[in-house]
């Protein structure tokens, strides 16, 4: 608890600092694009929260090696080695000018990193045929690298509404806490119970209103984190199964895989090419803010966090039965095939302006049809 307390206490001051003096750094730090098609918010917000996210896991997790409340070796390595996807985000946060491409190759080299350093190679996913390949030091390494930067681009997909990327990460990460902790795994849970404090620090200036953004940054860097506990977690806990961690995931790892498949499949577009098509945008275009007028500013703005409340709720479908049946390769694949279809059916039901009438109870209409007419006498 004294990490998670820290991180928090850490966290929450330097994200004060970032929205208190935002203006001096406004060019470099505000995110003045209300108009991408990506885009859901309705005023100029700081995009940098993940420097507080990250200064106060750093700083937690030297002062728990001080004091003996976190491994001393095994911590700097992994901070070491989440510098790279974090960099590479910052810098996007910061310059806008950093290609996917680039933030992917990058989140690649820390994974490699991982590999060499803390030796987190992905040694069996509990599918016979695929594990038989995994004996081959190559095919482990390449699958290691392809998952992690995977886990930690999709954890960035998602960054898409206030909360919605943090809490979920919140809820991810204290269930790998919980099972590091049932398996015995210090360095694992420590780690993990840090993340939590640190991303709770920063929660509270961006939900429910936003006063500043995750930022490709903090995505990257709680993605990666994330994707090395859970690479560590499978490796050295055999009871623990590989299972646990696709479905304790599921939700930013099968919105990344659906939206490639819709924009190449589909759409014949790049799969790096943003839209307005996530299951988040969605839900906040067609339920969460149903029929409001696009110049209520505050009716759009509160339809913002209510749409992330919906995407936790299908992150639960996941992570829930995860952290109940982490050792239940059966019950965890029909969590997995009960998300999919899920979020399939829902997906589905919305697009095609279908959605079931029990999901838009207390959102009330609102006529869209034109503005009002002041001007207008009777």
């Amino acid at each position: 608890m004294f990490n998670l307390s820290l991180s928090f206490i850490s966290s929450f001051l330097v994200t004060m600092l970032i929205v208190r003096y935002a203006g001096m750094f406004g060019k470099f730090s505000m995110d003045y694009d209300l108009h991408g098609v990506q885009k859901n918010h309705t005023h100029a917000v700081p995009r940098v929260g993940g420097i507080g996210v990250v200064s106060a896991t750093c700083f937690t997790c030297f002062v728990g090696a001080l004091f003996g409340t976190n491994p001393r070796a095994e911590t700097m390595l992994l901070l070491a080695v989440a510098a790279p996807a974090f960099c590479s985000g910052l810098a996007e946060d910061l310059t806008k000018r950093v290609s996917p491409r680039v933030r992917l190759l990058l989140a690649m080299a820390g994974a490699g990193l991982g590999v060499y350093l803390l030796d987190a190679v992905v040694v069996r996913v509990d599918l016979p045929l695929i594990d038989a390949y995994l004996v081959f030091a190559p095919v482990a390494i390449g699958l290691t690298v392809l998952t992690v930067a995977g886990l930690t681009h999709a954890m960035n997909i998602v960054d898409g509404m206030n909360g919605l990327a943090s809490v979920t990460a919140i809820l991810i990460f204290g269930s790998i806490g919980y099972v590091a902790h049932e398996v015995g795994d210090w360095f694992v849970m420590s780690v993990a119970l840090t993340m939590v404090g640190a991303i709770l620090g920063f929660v509270i200036w961006n939900y429910p209103m936003a006063s500043v953004f995750l930022g490709d940054g903090g995505a990257y860097f709680a993605g990666f984190v994330m994707a090395e506990l859970l690479v560590i977690l499978i490796l050295r806990h055999p009871n623990v199964s590989a299972w646990y961690a696709a479905v304790v995931t599921i939700y930013p790892l099968f919105e990344t895989v659906f939206s490639i498949y819709r924009r190449r499949m589909l759409k014949g577009r790049p799969a790096s090419q943003p839209d307005g098509l996530h299951m988040h945008t969605l839900i906040y275009k067609r339920i969460a803010r149903r029929g409001v007028y696009s110049g209520h500013t505050r009716r759009r703005e509160r339809g913002n966090p209510t749409a992330s409340v919906y995407l936790w709720a299908m992150a639960l479908i996941g992570i829930v039965p995860a952290t109940l049946f982490w050792q239940s390769p059966l019950l965890l694949a029909c969590a997995a095939l009960a998300f999919v279809a899920v979020y399939l059916w829902l997906y589905s039901c919305i697009v095609r302006f279908r959605t079931p009438h029990w999901l838009l109870m207390g959102h009330h209409e609102v006529i869209t049809a034109s503005a009002p007419d002041k001007t207008r006498h009777h």
